[in-house]
């Protein structure tokens, strides 16, 4: 569980940063999962587009996501979400919390 201070610290980090994933019709599949989960381990932040064609809420999207993959919510707006989850390699750890 992360704080609202180290929350706010990665929404800070993820303002810029471009979707790397869009869910369209198909929705939530097994394979956006793993994808996404793939990205988490090598970046530790990933922004998710969900079109308009989803139908889906962005809140339970980023929720179901989170839970399936064991990672953080960050934020929610619009058709917009971004995750967080530190790499398991500490080789590959980018991001410092603030404490």
């Amino acid at each position: 569980m992360i704080t609202s201070k180290q929350r706010a610290y990665l929404r800070k980090l993820s303002h810029d940063m471009s979707p790397v994933f869009q869910i369209g019709k198909d929705g939530i599949t097994d394979k956006v999962i793993s994808a996404i989960d793939e990205a988490l381990e090598k970046r530790e932040i990933v922004k998710i587009h969900i079109l308009e064609t989803a139908l889906l809420d962005t809140r339970a999207a980023c929720d179901e996501i989170a839970q399936n993959i064991g990672a953080e919510p960050v934020q929610a707006i619009g058709s917009k979400f971004t995750l967080y989850r530190q790499s398991a390699d500490e080789k590959k750890r980018k991001i410092e919390l603030p404490r």
